[in-house]
C-alpha cells in the first residue's frame, strides 16, 4: 500500500544504510570531529565504522559531536513539503542532544511557509538501535496504509515500551562525557566492573546495576530483557555493538534460545553515539512493560 507521507529520521538511530534506501526513509546526518577532521554531517569525510574504533582503541582518538542544525533539517523537510507530501520526522532523543529542538523549530517555520502541509516531529527519546526500532515501528505502521496522524499518535502510544539495555567493555569514555565518575572508572577499571544502563523514560542514560566481568555484563542485558519484555508476534529485536560482533552474536544466541520466532537485526552502533560510548559497548533493543 502507498505511503501516505514523507518519513523523515536522523543517523542516530544506526540503523543499516540499505535500511533508509528499502524503506523509503529520509535519513538526515549528524557528524562528529575526530583529530581536526570533519565526518559525517552534510559536508564531512566519511570513515569505516570499524576503523573509527581502531582509531579510539590504538590511537586514543577523542572524538566530538554536533547536531542537526535547524538550516540542515529544514531543507530535508522542505524538500518534500515543495512536492505537497507531509512529512513524519522521528527524532534522536532530546534527553541526550538538541537534534530533536532542531527538528521542531524547522517544522514550525516550515509550516508558516507551507499552511497547507502537515509536519510532525516525534521526539524518540530513544539512542542508537533503540530510536531504530522506534523508526521501524513507525514504517511498519505506515505501510499499513495509516494516516501521518495515526502513525503518529501510534509511535506515540509505544514510546514508553521502547526498552535499551547497554552495557559498556570501558568506563573512560563514560567518564569523559560526565555519565560517570572519575573515581567510579578508575575503580569500576582495575576491578572489571560493567555497568548496566537503560535510557529512561525522559531519554536519558541512567546507570541501572553493574556485573564482574563481561561475559555476566552480557548476561545481565538478557536478563534484563526476561524480566521486562512484552513482545507480541511478529516484534523485532535489535541489538547494536561497539565493534564487538562476537559478543552481540552471544547475546543473539541467548535471546533465540528463549524467544524464538522474533527477527534479531545486529548492527554498528555508529560513530556519533559510539563517541560517547567507546569501543565495547553492547546495547538491546525491544518492546517491553516497560523501559
Amino acid at each position: 500500500m502507498e505511503r501516505k507521507f514523507a518519513i523523515v529520521t536522523d543517523s542516530a538511530c544506526d540503523m543499516p544504510e540499505e535500511y533508509y534506501a528499502s524503506h523509503d526513509v529520509e535519513c538526515v546526518r549528524l557528524g562528529f570531529l575526530m583529530d581536526s577532521v570533519l565526518y559525517g554531517g552534510e559536508d564531512g569525510e566519511s570513515i569505516d565504522t570499524h576503523v573509527f574504533y581502531e582509531r579510539m582503541r590504538n590511537d586514543k582518538a577523542m572524538p566530538t559531536t554536533h547536531q542537526v542544525n535547524v538550516e540542515c533539517a529544514k531543507n530535508h523537510i522542505e524538500k518534500f513539503l515543495s512536492a505537497g507530501r507531509d512529512v513524519l520526522v522521528v527524532a534522536f532523543s532530546s534527553g541526550l542532544s538538541g537534534t530533536a529542538n532542531s527538528f521542531f523549530v524547522a517544522a514550525k517555520e516550515l509550516s508558516e511557509k507551507y499552511p497547507e502541509r502537515k509536519v510532525l516531529v516525534s521526539d524518540s527519546l530513544c539512542a542508537s538501535m533503540g530510536e531504530g526500532l522506534y523508526l521501524d515501528y513507525a514504517v511498519r505502521k505506515a505501510d499499513t496504509g495509516a494516516s501521518l496522524q495515526e502513525t503518529y499518535d501510534y509511535l506515540e502510544s509505544i514510546k514508553p515500551n521502547i526498552c535499551h539495555f547497554f552495557t559498556v567493555d570501558n568506563l573512560f569514555h563514560l567518564k569523559r562525557g560526565g555519565r560517570v565518575s572519575a573515581a567510579v572508572a578508575v575503580v569500576g577499571t582495575l576491578l572489571s566492573i560493567k555497568p548496566v544502563m537503560h535510557v529512561d523514560d525522559e531519554g536519558h542514560l541512567i546507570p541501572i546495576g553493574k556485573a564482574m566481568g563481561r561475559k555476566k555484563s552480557i548476561k545481565a542485558l538478557f536478563d534484563k530483557m526476561r524480566e521486562t519484555q512484552d513482545m507480541q508476534a511478529g516484534d523485532p529485536v535489535f541489538i547494536s555493538h561497539g565493534d564487538c560482533i562476537d559478543d552481540a552474536n552471544d547475546l543473539a544466541a541467548m535471546i533465540r534460545g528463549e524467544f524464538p520466532g522474533h527477527e534479531i537485526s545486529i548492527n554498528f552502533i555508529g560513530p556519533v553515539i559510539g563517541a560517547h560510548s567507546g569501543p565495547g559497548t553492547l546495547a538491546l533493543f525491544f518492546k517491553g512493560k516497560h523501559r
